[in-house]
């Protein structure tokens, strides 16, 4: 008798989540501002009691980014869905998937072939986990130099609140396209990028952030 994968998915990230969160749980939630679209996501964001301060330094330390859709991948997704003229037909790229939003989102709208690519064995569970559940398939990977090599269109959503992921935004240019998302650098602007438009959303579960975090600026490369 074969393993539900999905289900193994989902024991996998319990069991990380409980390290740190031992009553938090996933539950499978509908986006939104896209509703056709499901991903298991925290079902609550702390317990009744006071975190100790260290479950606190531990979730700060390596904070579980797939348990949340950010407001970049809710507003990137909804464009892709709303855009399928972008990836119908390509291979997408998506980098840093979190819980696979955008790359769930490409697949829906018609893309050829989905890679989702971070280096997070978590992120890569949780988006194997949610493309299941919304019936579509995505290959996942932690080699972005391959990936890059078949990839038509590169996404990417909230990668930037790490300086250090700014150089990777040339790297993305090897691609056709680019379409970047990102609520995190409000002074980016990006070479050999143009600005598309910005949109209001948040993090599902809401976290209750500050309101510059809610406007998302969708960029796109220069063709």
């Amino acid at each position: 008798m074969t393993s539900d994968p999905k289900r193994v998915g989902l024991n996998a990230l319990h069991q990380r989540l409980h390290r740190v969160l031992p009553n938090v749980k996933l539950t499978c939630q509908p986006l939104p501002q896209t509703p056709s679209l499901k991903l298991w996501l925290l079902d609550e964001l702390f317990p009744e009691q006071a975190l100790e301060p260290g479950i606190v330094n531990a979730i700060m330390e390596e904070p579980p980014y797939w348990s949340f859709c950010w407001a970049s991948g809710q507003v990137l997704a909804e464009y892709l869905i709303g855009h399928p003229q972008w990836v119908k037909g390509r291979c997408v790229v998506d980098v840093g998937p979190g819980s696979g939003v955008v790359a769930i989102a490409a697949a829906m709208a018609g893309a050829r072939k989905v890679i989702a690519c971070d280096l997070d064995e978590d992120a890569l569970t949780a988006t194997g986990v949610n493309a299941e559940e919304n019936g579509v398939v995505i290959e996942l990977s932690q080699d972005l130099e391959s990936a890059l090599e078949e990839a038509d269109l590169v996404t990417a959503a909230d990668i930037l609140y790490d300086r250090e992921n700014l150089p990777l935004l040339a790297m993305f240019q090897k691609a056709e396209r680019v379409l970047l998302a990102d609520s995190r650098v409000p002074d980016l602007d990006p070479v050999g990028y143009q600005l598309l438009g910005e949109w209001q959303s948040c993090t599902w579960p809401d976290l209750g952030e500050s309101s510059e975090y809610n406007g998302v600026r969708l960029f796109a490369s220069e063709p």
